[in-house]
């Protein structure tokens, strides 16, 4: 996160994961209409409501929270005590490594592998759990590699973590990009197979990275109804109350979502076009590719990783995010939800510092 706030940022940004921010022209603002303090309490309740019937849940198993990264470390926090085990994907969105270890856990890693597309795999996963696993914490889509943890894989991880006590949290941040309402939302199907209080998930996802709305910092937690309960408390030594403007523009946001989904489908569409063909251009990557998302994590076959991003940077004014931050050095991440004329050059420009350093 220091990275991404302070080095990330180059005339031609490839380092960033969601969608480019709607900009207030194309915002529905409320005008003089907008309250500066709320009632306070647990959740405003027509942001409750929205957040709800967006995930079709009840309302009693949404948290709201700042954005996915307060929800992450709430939701976590509500779970894991001091040695507790928890069971991290590998590579793994750095924070969500973080969180468990600041609260005392002995986090344990089972791996999603490059040559298997990242998928998980679930009798690794099976084998991993131990008398003292608390949570298995998951993306979907994967971060940095955007795969996909499809719904049958996801029957199976809820499964088992209900015959040996565990919960499982699954970011879903990015999945809305499959555009498809049948996609595996995993606290849908947690209900399905569980019902919503016995359900093993938890999930948690914002308006950030699909709609472009980071801003708002609108995110949410969806977790069985006593948990639920013991994650709003325990909000109480966080957050306490949201900024109430900011729920309320969220609302706004919820009322007009077709508006943003369009947007977004519309620049991906365009976008993923770009990528497909540089990267079938390039001979020197290696690259699983999803179908859907914004981000790709290739790997370089050749070239020295540090010494190509110090290059891409400084000569080609171009950033990727180094491989390091999800530990595997010898890929980056690229993300293609900016600006379509800033996201051609910019591929350009990566391509053409990894031809100068094999010319070397």
């Amino acid at each position: 996160m220091e990275w991404a706030k302070t080095r990330s940022q180059a005339r031609f940004n490839l380092a960033t994961s969601g969608i480019m921010s709607v900009p207030s022209a194309e915002f529905p603002l409320p005008g003089n209409r907008l309250a500066i303090t709320g009632p306070g309490g647990y959740g405003y309740a027509p942001l409750q409501e929205r957040i709800a019937a967006h995930n079709r849940v009840p309302v009693e198993c949404v948290v709201a929270a700042a954005g996915t990264s307060m929800a992450n470390h709430l939701a976590i926090a509500a779970v894991v005590r001091p040695g507790d085990e928890v069971l991290v994907e590998e590579p793994a969105y750095g924070p969500l490594l973080d969180v468990p270890r600041y609260l005392g856990a002995k986090v344990t890693r089972f791996a999603r592998r490059f040559e298997n597309g990242f998928a998980v795999d679930v009798a690794t996963l099976e084998r991993a759990i131990t008398s003292t696993t608390r949570l298995i914490i998951l993306t979907n889509l994967h971060n940095p590699s955007g795969a996909l943890i499809t719904a049958d894989t996801l029957r199976q991880i809820g499964a088992l973590a209900q015959s040996r006590g565990v919960r499982v949290l699954v970011d879903e941040a990015y999945l809305e990009m499959m555009f498809a309402a049948d996609a595996p939302f995993a606290f849908r199907i947690g209900q399905e197979l569980f019902g919503a209080g016995e359900n093993p998930f938890i999930v948690t996802n914002s308006l950030t990275k699909v709609y472009g709305l980071s801003g708002l910092r609108c995110g949410w937690i969806l977790a069985a109804p006593e948990l639920a309960r013991r994650i709003w408390l325990l909000n109480n030594l966080f957050g306490a109350n949201a900024a109430h403007p900011a729920e309320q523009l969220s609302v706004g946001a919820f009322d007009h979502l077709p508006q943003f989904r369009d947007r977004a489908r519309t620049l991906l569409a365009t976008n993923a076009g770009l990528l497909d063909a540089f990267l079938a251009s390039r001979r020197d990557l290696e690259f699983f590719k999803s179908p859907s998302g914004t981000v790709v994590f290739p790997r370089l076959t050749n070239d020295d990783p540090d010494e190509f991003f110090a290059l891409l940077r400084d000569k080609y004014e171009t950033t990727v995010v180094p491989g390091k931050f999800f530990e595997m050095p010898q890929h980056f991440r690229i993300g293609i939800g900016g600006d379509t004329a800033e996201l051609r050059e910019g591929l350009e420009r990566l391509g053409a510092a990894l031809d100068e350093l094999a010319a070397r």
